[in-house]
């Protein structure tokens, strides 16, 4: 098989607004990774003081919640305006820990998004078994 080269990773750190369980405002960071060896995959990591949390979503997923609400399992996300005015997307994360209801701004994550197109386009996502094979057993 013959390899083809791959797209570097792609990563950002972007500001995500919520409310605490006091319903006060506070924003936190999260770490949006995209790497081509996962072409379909967004790693997303909460940064928060009881340490971090990782998920993983679907690109196609926070794609399409860019336009209109989408999911119907642990994640949700629809768009909307924050209190400002500003377009947002609304992302809910459901586990058996809890539930996370976060605000993030649809230019911060389409900036994102754009870098991951520009790694790998929409449509052209592959799997290169023999170098996630070897990444996993590395």
């Amino acid at each position: 098989m013959t390899q083809q080269p791959l797209a570097p990773a792609v990563t950002a750190d972007i500001a995500l607004h919520c409310d605490d369980e006091l319903g006060r405002p506070m924003a936190f960071i999260a770490t949006f990774s995209y790497d081509a060896l996962d072409p379909y995959a967004v790693r997303v990591t909460f940064h928060v003081p009881a340490g971090d949390i990782p998920w993983v979503v679907a690109r196609s997923l926070l794609t399409r919640g860019l336009g209109e609400p989408v999911g119907e399992g642990d994640i949700r996300l629809r768009p909307g305006l924050d209190e400002d005015g500003r377009a947002v997307v609304r992302m809910d994360f459901h586990s058996p820990e809890g539930r996370l209801q976060v605000e993030v701004r649809t230019a911060d994550l389409l900036a994102f998004l754009g870098r991951t197109w520009l790694a790998v386009h929409p449509g052209d996502e592959r799997v290169n078994v023999d170098a996630l094979l070897d990444a996993l057993l590395a």
